[in-house]
């Protein structure tokens, strides 16, 4: 059992997934940042690997990535810096990125390096799930990694089904159509669309991620769901206050309320 079928067996609700690109806004900052989200309160961190063309993501994100990319970030260099990471934290570590970068590397020894490092699963946006089934979902096993899906209001209950199968930690439920971005509020539209995932009753748990910003935010999406996934107010965050020591806490503080 991994880390992230652990933490889901044993957490049931309000579970806290935060991302940020690695490299971001230092070249040096990934193991600092993950150090201080696992000590105030992340529940899983999600390490976005820098990539020059990140469809699924909104300016925030992008701008993140292309300062990261700027300061030398690679995908050598970041699994370099999480190369002792497991001294440091045992919360659960997720990649997300492209799978142009993950084939460049080579799949089987982007998957071996993943496993050195600690690596619990993978978000990998434009990876089809029948693509994923054919190809890849074998050598994914065989290094303990999960795959997680994304699933959209667009997406039919026939893929979203098949996606529940292809993976054993959780769904990634966009909230709503686009790329990622924070939003202050949760729409009418975006709970029926919860709701009707809700009554699918899947196997597997979802997080509720893109537009997630704040408590109010976090706390409507986790009644749909296992919990919520915060990226870009997490890096407008970082990008405000050149002080993790301090940003992380205070951020953290403001999404779950801690006193």
């Amino acid at each position: 059992m991994n880390r992230l079928n652990h933490l889901f067996n044993t957490k049931k609700e309000n579970i806290l997934n935060v991302y940020f690109t690695a490299g971001f806004p230092e070249l040096n900052s990934t193991v600092q940042i993950i150090e201080l989200l696992s000590r105030h309160g992340a529940d899983i961190i999600e390490i976005g690997i820098p990539f020059s063309d990140p469809v699924a993501d909104g300016p925030t994100i992008q701008a993140s990535n292309k300062r990261a990319l700027d300061n030398g970030m690679s995908l050598n260099l970041l699994f370099d810096q999480l190369k002792d990471i497991r001294k440091i934290t045992q919360i659960p570590l997720v990649l997300m990125g492209y799978l142009n970068p993950v084939v460049r590397m080579g799949v089987e020894k982007f998957c071996e390096k993943c496993k050195e490092v600690g690596i619990d699963g993978l978000i990998l946006p434009d990876l089809p799930v029948k693509e994923y089934r054919d190809h890849y979902q074998e050598t994914f096993k065989k290094f303990g990694l999960s795959n997680v899906f994304f699933i959209t209001p667009q997406t039919s209950e026939e893929r979203i089904r098949a996606m529940d199968e292809a993976t054993d930690t959780f769904l990634y439920m966009v909230s709503s159509p686009g790329i990622t971005g924070a939003k202050s509020y949760i729409a009418e539209s975006q709970i029926d669309y919860f709701t009707r995932i809700q009554a699918m009753q899947l196997k597997n748990p979802a997080l509720i991620g893109f537009g997630i910003s704040d408590n109010n935010t976090f706390m409507q999406a986790s009644k749909f769901s296992s919990g919520a996934i915060i990226g870009s107010a997490f890096i407008n965050a970082l990008a405000q206050d050149e002080k993790l020591e301090n940003s992380i806490p205070l951020f953290l503080n403001s999404i779950l309320k801690k006193s």
